[in-house]
C-alpha cells in the first residue's frame, strides 16, 4: 500500500475535524473548515482610529474613546481582526488551552492583514520589531508553549519582520478572565521585566506586539510601558479577536 493510499485509508477510518465546529475536513492542514472561516466576523464600523472599538455613535471622528482614554502615549494603537465569538472564540480556546498549536499559522495569517493599513506601519524612519506578550513561568509549564509566541513567530515569518523575546513576565499574577477592567490594570502592573540580552536592538523601534485576544488593553498598556524605558518609539498591538459586548444583551 502506498503511502497515499494510506492517508486516504486514515481519513475514510479517522476522519479529521473542524477544530472550531468538529465537521468533517480531511487532511486539511489549517484544521479550519470553509463554513467556519466565512464565520469569522470582523467587528462593525465605524470604529475608534485609535483602537478600533466599535462607535456607537456613527462618528468615527467624535473624540474621546472610553475605551482607550486611560491607555498609555506608548500605546500607540490596537488592531485585531475578529470578534471574539464563535467561530473565533474556538480557535482562541484550542490554541491557548488544547494544545492546537498548528491553528497559530491560520490566525497569525489573518491578523498579516493587519499590518498592512497605516496603524501597522511605522512612523517614518522607524524599523518595526514583532514582540510576543509574554505568559508566566508558571503558566509556560502547564502549557508547554506560549500562544502569543507562537503567533508573533508565524507573524514574523510572514511579514518578513524580525522577531524578539525581550520581556519577561513575573510569576504571581492572576488569570485576567475574571477581572473587572480597573482590577485587570492593578493584575499586571510591575508584571513585565526587560531582558538585558534583548532590550539593546529596541531602541528607536516601532514595535508590533503580539497578543491572541485584546479585552481591556490593560496587559497591553503595561507591557508598552515597559518597552518604552528601553527607548521603544511607539508600540501597535495587534490581536487575533477583541472581547466585544454583546449587542443582544445591550438590546435587552
Amino acid at each position: 500500500m502506498t503511502p497515499s493510499w494510506a492517508a486516504e485509508l486514515l481519513d475514510l477510518l479517522l476522519p479529521a475535524g473542524c477544530v472550531a465546529c468538529g465537521g468533517w475536513i480531511g487532511r486539511a492542514p489549517e484544521l479550519v473548515c470553509s463554513t467556519c472561516r466565512t464565520r469569522l466576523r470582523p467587528a462593525p464600523w465605524p470604529r475608534c482610529r485609535r483602537c478600533h472599538h466599535p462607535r456607537g455613535t456613527g462618528r468615527p471622528e467624535a473624540e474621546g474613546c472610553l475605551h482607550c482614554e486611560g491607555w498609555p502615549n506608548e500605546l500607540r494603537a490596537a488592531r485585531y481582526a475578529y470578534a471574539l465569538e464563535p467561530p473565533a472564540s474556538d480557535l482562541v480556546h484550542a490554541l491557548k488551552y488544547e494544545g492546537w498549536r498548528e491553528l497559530a499559522g491560520f490566525m497569525a495569517g489573518r491578523m498579516s492583514r493587519l499590518l498592512r493599513g497605516p496603524a501597522g506601519s511605522a512612523p517614518a524612519d522607524r524599523r518595526r520589531i514583532v514582540v510576543p506578550v509574554p505568559t508566566t513561568p508558571g503558566r509556560l509549564r502547564a502549557r508547554g508553549y506560549n500562544q502569543a509566541d507562537l503567533l508573533a513567530e508565524r507573524l514574523a515569518r510572514s511579514t518578513g519582520l524580525p522577531c524578539r523575546r525581550p520581556l519577561r513576565r513575573l510569576e504571581g499574577a492572576t488569570s485576567q478572565t475574571s477581572l473587572s477592567p480597573l482590577e485587570r490594570r492593578e493584575n499586571v502592573r510591575g508584571a513585565f521585566r526587560l531582558l538585558s540580552s534583548g532590550a539593546r536592538a529596541l531602541a528607536g523601534a516601532h514595535v508590533v506586539l503580539v497578543d491572541d485576544v485584546l479585552t481591556t488593553g490593560a496587559t497591553a498598556s503595561e507591557v508598552a510601558v515597559t518597552l518604552s524605558s528601553a527607548g521603544v518609539s511607539s508600540v501597535t498591538l495587534v490581536a487575533f479577536a477583541r472581547a466585544l459586548p454583546d449587542p443582544t444583551r445591550a438590546a435587552a
